[in-house]
């Protein structure tokens, strides 16, 4: 699993349904959402 930032918790948690994505420029990311509130998470790089 990957850890990423919630911006409405203020702190870093663990991805849940996380997903690889590629941006327009060709840089690896992750998307996922936040397993206590719910928010979507990104984190550059994989």
């Amino acid at each position: 699993m990957t850890q990423g930032y919630c911006v409405k918790c203020k702190a870093k948690r663990e991805m849940k349904d996380e997903k690889k994505v590629t941006l327009k420029n060709g840089k690896p990311a992750t998307k996922g959402t936040c397993p206590k509130c719910g928010t979507k998470m990104f984190r550059i790089g994989g």
